[in-house]
């Protein structure tokens, strides 16, 4: 691309615009021969490979991948459809797996990859790249655009990619999530390892790779949206009776949960406390001509959870074995509250000075904890161990523990 001074303007030229990838959009894979061929190809292909995944959130209950895309260099682009190749992919697998490979927001798409017995033997995620070389916006257009002077088309991230046949227009956008990942990559490399933060980085592209997956939440249905209007233990039973209700109708049909029943509906039919099926069905959503099928399924759950026994209601707080609210600190306990003022200025002093979001160099749940309960030694070695049993890298700890082990000092008086 040229430079703004080329241009002899004060701004850099106009972005342009990509509306599919420069070799055309291809075909989508979808039978075991053409699977054949695309691996024969990709494994004569030379460097990492630019990986992404098209899910249907908010449309389908489970986050598989209906789609897989894929581009390297010697090779081209690929569009795999998982879907027809179930239990057939493992000569993908066996063509990719022990590459590198280049994933925008990596957490995000590895389990569903994970679930195809895809696994990469290493990992550049260039969204973390992004925020740990101190760009304040990480969207995948964005670092192109600003990067590489490319406008990607974009448009369909919230589409139902279940749906068959895949418009060209969804396929287009496919294919261009990973028509430049693999040059984002080298700027974001490049940029890193002149700010001195390389190594860093291939910290956290390990930890991401071999994250393990996340513990199941203990009351999930307390994340109901707006559950915070139910101030009754009862009532709450009732957010959670049709919150399992609608999870488990959710799971077998596999819909989003969303779209077998909106959590605002759940929490207004809670708080009106509705007698019979046509007081439930006078009610925003219940009266739709699919709701009223369930209607009495719906209430029926409602007067179970009115009829439990004091003791199976459940708590007014979700029970946690982390620390209370910060807000609440200085009441429960003033020197803590002084540990983390003490901690949370330290930080934020090291992450402005080295460009970094202060969550990436310590995440903020770990900081809470350790200020919370602190080790029983509170030197360096020990508020270094502190950290590493958190799950804090080496290059966190090293910058982090002189300072913290002095916040952890810190008193109310």
């Amino acid at each position: 691309m040229s430079t703004a001074e080329e241009h002899g303007q004060g701004e850099p030229p106009a972005p342009i615009l990509l509306r599919e990838p420069a070799d055309g959009t291809p075909p989508v894979v979808s039978d075991p021969v053409e699977l054949a061929r695309a691996v024969e190809l990709i494994a004569a292909g030379t460097g990492a490979i630019a990986v992404d995944t098209e899910r249907a959130s908010g449309y389908r209950y489970w986050p598989k991948a209906y789609l897989v895309q894929l581009k390297r260099e010697g090779a081209g682009t690929f569009l795999v459809d998982p879907i027809p190749l179930e239990g057939e992919l493992t000569p993908l697998a066996d063509a990719i797996n022990g590459a590198e490979w280049v994933l925008h927001a990596a957490s995000q798409d590895l389990p569903c990859l994970t679930e195809l017995e895809l696994r990469p033997a290493s990992l550049f995620d260039t969204e973390l790249a992004g925020r740990l070389a101190g760009h304040e916006r990480v969207a995948l257009g964005t670092l192109v655009e600003k990067l590489l002077g490319y406008r990607l088309e974009k448009g369909h991230s919230a589409a139902d990619w279940s749906k068959r046949p895949l418009p060209v227009d969804w396929l287009n956008y496919a294919a261009l999530d990973v028509e430049l990942l693999v040059e984002l990559r080298e700027k974001l490399e490049a940029e890193l390892d002149e700010q001195g933060k390389l190594g860093w980085a291939r910290e956290e592209f390990e930890a991401v790779r071999t994250a393990p997956p996340p513990s199941p939440r203990a009351e999930p249905w307390r994340r109901t949206s707006g559950i915070h209007k139910v101030r009754t233990a009862r009532g709450l039973a009732g957010v959670r009776a049709l919150w399992e209700a609608r999870d488990e109708l959710a799971r077998k049909r596999d819909r989003a949960p969303s779209r077998v029943l909106p959590d605002a509906a759940i929490v207004n039919a809670v708080l009106a406390e509705p007698k019979t099926v046509a007081d439930l069905q006078a009610l925003p959503v219940f009266g739709g001509r699919v709701q009223r099928r369930y209607t009495a399924s719906w209430l029926r759950y409602l007067q179970e959870a009115r009829a439990l026994p004091k003791d199976a209601l459940p708590s007014a707080a979700q029970q946690s074995d982390g620390p209370p609210p910060p807000n609440r600190w200085a009441d429960k306990d003033p020197d803590a509250a002084a540990r983390l003022a003490a901690a949370r200025t330290a930080l934020n002093g090291i992450a402005a000075e080295l460009k970094l979001p202060v969550e990436n160099l310590l995440l903020p749940d770990l900081v809470r904890r350790t200020c919370w309960k602190p080790p029983a030694e509170r030197d360096e070695d020990g508020v270094d161990e502190a950290l590493l049993a958190g799950g804090a890298r080496r290059w966190q700890r090293e910058l982090t523990v002189p300072a913290l082990s002095k916040a952890l000092q810190a008193t109310a008086s």
